[in-house]
């Protein structure tokens, strides 16, 4: 029988080799094939994984779906026919998003177009332009150099990009929920928008169908539900499309990003910085004997900004090996897997895996109605009994107001001034009348 450590492992090894071998290449954006095809491969190690769509123009909040936007070649080719940049070598070399054109410019009017990093000469830089369209290509800053070098101002360079906007289109997401007892759910949520970068982007994945794997063969007192969105727009569709299920039964979540590196480990809050979210994923950082950096909610960045949001108010807490942009090969192509190994993966799988399983063990009341009930409909009043009855009542309330879906039993108990025992016979009426989820 294979030992706790040895089947983490073994989980995190699969799903790894899986992920680098058939998603790597594919040039990913926040809508089109690559994540369409990212999507597939996901399903096609879970049956009960459901893909979503939302139509492209479609308002979601204050924001609206573009235009489906796909790719099939771009390059920059010299006057000798030689493409200098090309992007079926590495698809960082195209802006993402960019529109299509035909073009033919000078020498210094072409590097205008192109973006390196000065500090990082190896290095091609990742850059998006998804709601503004423009074009640009992306090179490592010793190969911009070059072509300043080797080139004279008169110079001619063909231009060809070969992209599409489709405004007929979809943004698509996958869920997969795993049932509980309760109806009670504990949201997962990572991003699968950006091309091939590991850290950044694959890591998340990674974990998250690593989570699967491992809670799906668990008996939960909690239902599990992973969702894998393109990151900002697609945190933005979703909520949209299922506000009432979150204010109904999610008590909060965590959203993994940049979780595959083996230097750091690192969180960022959530807008509440004591929720239970993060109360539990530090006691399981100083059970595990782990350092790790805490971040302020002011220092977000990824989809922690969204769930955390005035309206939507879950506690939502970004976990992270090295946080992003704290690390040299952040957002650019030396963000690959010689960066993200299966010692780093593992580490981020079982900090999260573990304040899961001790999040899944915690009776948080939620209130499932708006205001006070009318006590007498559900037979826990009676006015004939007034002053008991009256004492009585008035703990049963003061247990629902604090039944916010952020507080445990025993949270409550102290604050209402009333042993741990009453405040789970209440929680057992309450809940039999169907007045709380737990």
């Amino acid at each position: 029988m294979k030992s706790k450590k040895n089947l983490d492992r073994e989980i995190i090894s699969r799903h790894k080799l899986y992920v680098e071998k058939k998603m790597f290449k594919l040039c990913r954006s926040i809508t089109g094939k690559g994540i369409e095809k990212s999507l597939s491969l996901i399903k096609k190690k879970n049956k009960n994984f459901k893909i979503y769509k939302v139509k492209s123009g479609t308002k979601v909040f204050d924001w609206k779906i573009p235009p489906a936007w796909n790719i099939k070649k771009a390059c920059v080719i010299d006057k000798n026919n030689k493409k200098i940049i090309d992007f079926e070598k590495n698809n960082l070399h195209i802006v993402n998003y960019s529109k299509p054109i035909k073009i033919v410019l000078k020498r210094d009017d072409l590097l205008k177009k192109i973006y390196s990093l000065p500090n990082q000469p190896d290095a091609i830089p990742y850059v998006t332009s998804y709601y503004k369209k423009n074009w640009g290509f992306c090179c490592t800053h010793r190969d911009k150099k070059k072509i300043l070098k080797q080139y004279k101002k008169r110079d001619l360079f063909k231009v060809e990009i070969d992209t599409s906007y489709n405004a007929k289109g979809y943004l698509k997401y996958g869920e997969l929920s795993l049932p509980g007892k309760s109806e009670q759910e504990i949201l997962i949520s990572t991003y699968l928008c950006h091309p091939s970068m590991a850290n950044n982007e694959l890591s998340g994945p990674i974990v998250s169908m690593s989570l699967i794997d491992y809670f799906s063969k668990k008996k939960l007192e909690k239902t599990l539900r992973f969702i894998f969105i393109p990151e900002t727009i697609g945190s933005i569709s979703w909520i949209s499309r299922n506000l009432n299920h979150i204010k109904e039964k999610i008590i909060g979540g965590y959203n993994l990003s940049c979780i595959g590196d083996n230097k750091n480990h690192s969180f960022v809050e959530s807008k509440l910085k004591n929720s239970i979210f993060d109360e539990i994923l530090v006691k399981n950082y100083k059970k595990q004997k782990i350092k790790f950096k805490r971040y302020s909610f002011l220092k977000r960045g990824s989809d922690e900004r969204q769930f955390n949001s005035p309206g939507i108010d879950l506690p939502f807490v970004t976990v992270c090996r090295t946080k992003f942009g704290e690390y040299k090969e952040y957002h650019t192509s030396l963000d690959n897997f010689d960066l993200v190994n299966e010692e780093g993966l593992l580490g981020g799988f079982k900090i999260v895996k573990s304040s899961i399983e001790d999040i899944l063990k915690l009776k948080i009341p939620k209130s499932k109605i708006n205001c006070e009930p009318h006590l007498s409909k559900y037979k826990l009043y009676n006015p004939i009994n007034f002053k008991d009855q009256k004492n009585h009542s008035m703990d049963l309330l003061n247990f629902l107001q604090y039944s916010d879906g952020k507080k445990t039993i025993e949270e409550i108990s102290q604050i209402i001034n009333l042993n741990y025992r009453e405040c789970e016979k209440i929680s057992s009426v309450l809940k039999k009348n169907k007045l709380i989820l737990i």
